[in-house]
């Protein structure tokens, strides 16, 4: 066990060492990022995906599974916390993201899909089959949670970040349940059509785009009004970084959205109901791993669709029946791993080191 005191001073010395000395990676234009950081294309499940890999070969693998508008970037604090404290840190871009092949098709971008392109990437980075510790946060989180729905002994253990696991209603479909609850300027609807929303991307611009999401700490459901910014947010408003991202860490992913643009990402929410259909077999059954949750008290996904009772009212831990721990932390938003980067390398470093 990694004395605590002993933790700490690593993590602090290598967030402090990161912001003191950036080091540029032309080949992959990394910004911030650590040279020592390999950059690897693999072909899985039929697409060519992009990963970032740092830490000991043959060191215990942690999958890091990254959201919506992110990047496998989103994790660079980790990567560098969890590689130094003896892991393997693994964050791809997931498909439809940043330097990952993006198919064309809408259906293209189911949970299984992609459960599928992790598989494939596990075969190759850990081809003894054995599990692996995995890490996910927003979109990233649902997707953990179904690699350990539909694969659970790929799964060593699993921290989630932000959202907590949606067992399938036989009864309701997504879309028009959230229809229903939240009308139709409810981002997720607003999402629906393709071609909408990505025309209205591009003319806010992909910069302005970007600043609006991660700079969006509102403890409430989130509406996108057509033709304004979030929640109705003039245009005209300057939307300002948050103080944990820096205009060079801000500038890489406004270059790969740039270049790749949102629909891959956007794809992910048009397959809400097209997953409803696919999970059917797994209707009522449980998440059988151990399992630790961190969210933010201000965070969109803790404030809406029920999560708090679901949380506390014990439907979570009926349906994760392995989960250890809840961690609300005061005063964070909903890009937790970025703005309490230390903390939540700790928590992650605690909870793997059980195992």
């Amino acid at each position: 066990m990694f004395p605590t005191h002993r933790l700490t001073k690593l993590l602090n010395t290598i967030i402090l060492r990161s912001h003191q000395n950036p080091t540029q990676n032309s080949e992959t234009s990394t910004g911030n990022m650590a040279s020592s950081i390999e950059h690897r294309t693999i072909n899985v499940n039929g697409i060519n995906m992009h990963v970032a890999i740092k830490g000991p070969e043959n060191a215990p693998v942690i999958l890091f599974i990254h959201g919506f508008p992110q990047l496998w970037y989103s994790w660079r604090h980790q990567i560098e916390a969890l590689s130094s404290l003896g892991y393997r840190a693994v964050a791809p871009d997931l498909r439809g993201y940043g330097d990952t092949d993006a198919p064309a098709e809408v259906t293209s971008y189911t949970v299984l899909h992609v459960v599928g392109d992790l598989i494939g990437l596990l075969d190759v980075l850990a081809p003894k089959k054995e599990s692996v510790f995995v890490v996910g946060h927003d979109w990233g989180s649902l997707i953990a949670w179904h690699l350990s729905l539909f694969r659970p002994d790929r799964v060593k253990a699993l921290v989630t970040l932000s959202v907590v696991f949606n067992p399938r209603n036989p009864s309701r479909k997504v879309i028009s349940t959230l229809k229903a609850v939240y009308g139709d300027d409810y981002y997720i609807i607003r999402f629906q059509e393709p071609g909408e929303i990505e025309a209205e991307f591009a003319e806010m611009g992909a910069e302005r785009v970007l600043r609006e999401f991660l700079s969006y700490r509102t403890p409430a459901p989130l509406f996108l009004p057509k033709g304004q910014g979030l929640n109705g947010k003039s245009l005209d408003t300057p939307a300002v970084l948050p103080t944990w991202l820096s205009e060079e860490d801000f500038k890489y992913y406004t270059s790969k959205f740039e270049q790749k643009g949102f629909t891959g990402g956007l794809n992910y929410y048009r397959n809400f109901d097209r997953n409803w259909e696919l999970t059917a077999p797994w209707t009522g059954a449980q998440v059988k791993v151990p399992v630790k949750f961190i969210v933010g008290d201000l965070d969109l996904t803790y404030n809406s669709l029920g999560a708090k009772d679901y949380i506390a009212k014990g439907g979570f831990k009926r349906d994760v029946p392995l989960l250890e721990d809840v961690v609300v932390m005061e005063g964070v938003g909903h890009f937790i791993n970025e703005e309490k980067p230390d903390e939540i390398s700790k928590h992650i470093y605690d909870f793997f080191q059980k195992f």
